[in-house]
């Protein structure tokens, strides 16, 4: 804790680094500003009462950075955003132009941006269209005029590229990652709101239940941390080899197996699969077909966030995405290769394919560690309102692991670009 605060003393008496942080702060004005200008047409009241019933768009509302819930302009937020990454990253292992265009350094990365936002714009047409009929069947919206519902459509796609772009000047003039911390700004923004409205429901008989709930979410913000630091290290001797008249090699250095490799994306992928069902139900509720109605009830009740199947489902499905992830970003063939083609060797094990049967070993036993964690932090919400049954102040694990992630990810990048400046003072 104290290393954290003097990095943000260190940063506010830096020059450069102090710069950065204002602008960060100005798009997040901007931001705010625009997730305060509603879509015309809409009923908020009865947008919130069903927001309050669907855990799923409850999920879209936290990576929409909170401009859902009261469907301004950015009512999408970065949702397509984040779609086309994941595509992009599964097209990566399936089309090997796109892999050797990922390994060309800045200019590859930038490519790989570019073709993201171009997948953004037709994903956020197709989500709009989607939102619009979800409206319309719960009776949300009015039924518009095709002119208004083409203008309905562009608004919400150009509000996502907007926030996209903020992200980027945040990520090219602020601190940090600026899609993960727009996301991060929409969560935390929501905290005042929910906290205000939990202490006025709040009595004195379960204050207590209060303060454990409290002391619940500390704990679930130390293990967090501690998941998202935690590596398995394996050491990796490299041989020394002679060149003319120079030496090269036989030093040793460490191969960093993260528990969590896989971050939160497996719980988008489960949470997306798990609710869809209900969220059919949901559509299909208010349909006069009684065959259709009954089918409705039965999605409802199965799926039924509170239920035991929906939750065992849900964990078993964060497990099973968080290996599947984990294998995508992480393959120990092409590691153990570079590992050969360096002269190293991990002490025991020999080169080539033992190596990387060994890494695959390591990996699946540490991901167990890792998928197991996200899976309760996952179901947590439910655990939480069973135990202190404060249904008010909902603890999201979700939106915990969100902004854990991305405040270690920006004190990392603010320590980064104080440790930059001190040695370009050195080289001047």
């Amino acid at each position: 804790m104290e290393n954290i605060v003097s990095i943000f003393r260190n940063s506010i008496k830096t020059g450069d680094v102090r710069r950065k942080i204002l602008f960060t702060f100005g798009i997040f004005v901007v931001f705010r500003l625009f997730a305060h200008i509603p879509v015309s047409g809409v009923n908020i009241a009865s947008l919130k009462a069903l927001f309050s019933q669907n855990q799923f768009l409850g999920l879209l509302d936290i990576f929409s950075g909170g401009t859902l819930a009261n469907f301004s302009v950015m009512a999408l937020g970065l949702n397509p955003y984040i779609n086309a990454s994941i595509i992009l990253q599964l097209l990566t292992l399936v089309f090997p132009k796109l892999e050797e265009l990922s390994k060309e350094g800045e200019s590859g990365r930038q490519k790989i941006n570019q073709y993201t936002r171009f997948l953004t714009v037709p994903l956020a047409v197709v989500q709009a269209f989607g939102m619009y009929a979800l409206l319309r069947s719960q009776g949300i919206i009015s039924i518009l005029l095709p002119i208004n519902l083409l203008s309905f459509v562009v608004t919400m796609t150009a509000g996502t590229m907007l926030l996209v772009w903020l992200g980027e000047l945040i990520s090219e003039k602020g601190i940090g990652n600026g899609i993960s911390i727009l996301i991060f700004a929409g969560i935390v923004g929501r905290i005042p709101v929910v906290v205000g409205q939990t202490i006025t429901t709040t009595t004195a008989e379960n204050s207590l239940t209060m303060l454990t709930f409290l002391g619940i979410g500390a704990i679930v913000v130390a293990s967090i941390i501690f998941m998202n630091e935690a590596v398995r290290q394996i050491t990796v001797y490299y041989a020394k080899r002679v060149r003319g008249n120079k030496m090269y090699g036989g030093q040793s250095t460490h191969l960093p197996l993260r528990l969590n490799q896989a971050g939160v994306i497996p719980i988008i992928f489960a949470v997306s699969l798990v609710l869809l069902p209900s969220l059919v139900g949901n559509y299909l509720a208010t349909s006069k077909n009684n065959v259709l109605h009954t089918i409705a009830t039965g999605l409802s009740s199965l799926f039924n966030p509170e239920g035991i199947f929906y939750n065992a489902l849900y964990f078993f499905l964060v497990v099973g995405f968080t290996y599947f992830y984990t294998a995508v970003i992480f393959n120990p063939k092409k590691i153990a290769e570079e590992i050969q083609k360096y002269g190293g060797f991990i002490p025991g094990i020999r080169p080539g394919v033992p190596t990387a049967n060994y890494l695959n070993y390591i990996l699946t036993r540490i991901t167990l560690a890792g998928a197991v964690f996200l899976g309760i932090i996952a179901i947590f919400p439910t655990i939480a309102r069973a135990t202190t049954g404060i249904q008010t102040l909902l603890l999201g694990g979700t939106g915990i692991l969100i902004v854990v992630s991305v405040v270690l990810e920006t004190v990392r990048a603010i320590e980064a670009q104080l440790v930059m400046r001190n040695y370009e003072g050195f080289l001047k």
